[in-house]
């Protein structure tokens, strides 16, 4: 299919006034043969996108972002590998060495959005649309189902995920239907176009919950955690449910208010954060966290730990501004985190990006000085 830009996609939205969000009438678009993504009236997508100016500004401007992270020193000044609107970024490698992208999109996460948006990248720079591998209203179950999101009936997809499991040779998304409830789906192709089943033959939820996320062990194993990161689990072999659940402890928690919503305040300040729950391993440790507002700034806080139960130590604020992303390793070996603005310290809002990162002697995950130039806003 031919590939179209943002603003076609919302052009031929908008001519659909007469569309239920729904159930109307609804047209397809797509970069790649095989894939649909729906628009409706409203726009439930994000759309293709194209590439970020490399001088800015892009999609939102910088309004409502006044840029002190970059001021202080805490971030570099990146710019989004997509001028796209997507919160809650994903990116990770796929089985085929492409890099897949996802996350929160449409022009209205709290109402409604088609379903899952993926991208898809040879080098996390030049970005592919695939369109909505996984469309809620044509291949949901219990997701199509509106629920009470703050007094308004809403469908609407948070924080999916796109994960290649090399003991399974396949793809899984895990998502949340706001505001709470998580699927498990399944490629059956193998390819992270899809098609997506659920992983629960009855099509029912995993689990409740939001932002959910997957870790491959170096054995095969699968474990699952998800929102504010208070107990991990075990997957089945068949990824239908949860063979083992386990509490997590912190040995030694953060008691600094200052370093935590007011909800983890209120709580005890035992935890990692609030939501968006990040779950990975590098250099034989496993890393554990979730965002949480650090002075002020919606970070990924983090615990290491040399065993995935735990007990995790040194609770920190690993990417200042960066929420609860993930962080992957590239083909050469780097590592990065995803990063998409959602606080006002930050240059811009609510679009995709990526922030090399390093490990100190401590474990500790620490912004990488050396950013390359592709990255980042011209001076």
């Amino acid at each position: 299919m031919k590939s179209i830009t943002r603003r076609e996609a919302l052009a031929a939205a908008a001519g659909m006034a007469g569309a239920a969000v729904l159930g109307g009438t609804a047209r397809s678009f797509g970069a790649d043969a095989g894939t649909q993504p729906v628009v409706r009236a409203g726009s439930g997508i994000s759309g293709p996108g194209s590439a970020a100016s490399a001088t800015g500004p892009v999609y939102l401007q910088r309004r409502r972002a006044n840029s002190s992270a970059v001021g202080d020193g805490l971030i570099p000044n990146i710019k989004p590998v997509l001028d796209v609107h997507i919160r809650d970024t994903i990116i990770r490698p796929g089985g085929d060495g492409h890099y897949y992208l996802t996350g929160s999109t449409g022009d209205d996460i709290w109402k409604f959005n088609d379903g899952v948006e993926v991208w898809r990248s040879a080098d996390l720079q030049n970005w592919t649309y695939l369109g909505v591998v996984w469309n809620t209203m044509k291949d949901g179950t219990w997701e199509k189902t509106p629920r009470d999101l703050h007094g308004k009936m809403v469908v609407t997809i948070w924080a999916p995920e796109i994960i290649y499991l090399k003991s399974k040779q396949t793809y899984f998304i895990p998502l949340s239907m706001a505001p709470s409830g998580i699927s498990l789906l399944k490629s059956t192709s193998g390819k992270a176009e899809g098609p997506y089943v659920n992983c629960r033959a009855d099509g029912t939820q995993l689990c409740g919950g939001i932002d959910a996320t997957l870790l491959e062990d170096d054995d095969g194993k699968v474990y699952f955690t998800n929102a504010g990161t208070n107990r991990i689990s075990l997957m089945k072999e068949d990824m239908s449910g949860f063979a083992e659940t386990r509490a997590i402890q912190i040995a030694d928690p953060d008691h600094t208010p200052a370093h935590h919503a007011a909800k983890c305040v209120a709580r005890g300040m035992n935890d990692m954060g609030t939501e968006g729950g990040v779950l990975f391993k590098a250099n034989g440790k496993y890393y554990y966290g979730a965002a949480d507002t650090y002075e002020g700034r919606y970070s990924t806080c983090m615990g290491v730990a040399d065993n995935i139960w735990g007990p995790y130590h040194q609770r920190f604020e690993a990417i200042p501004g960066a929420g609860g992303g993930c962080i992957f390793q590239d083909k050469a070996g780097n590592w990065w985190a995803t990063f998409f603005g959602n606080d006002n310290q930050q240059p811009w809002r609510e679009m995709p990006a990526i922030i090399k990162v390093e490990f100190a002697a401590d474990g500790k995950i620490v912004v990488s000085k050396e950013q390359p130039a592709w990255n980042l806003f011209a001076s």
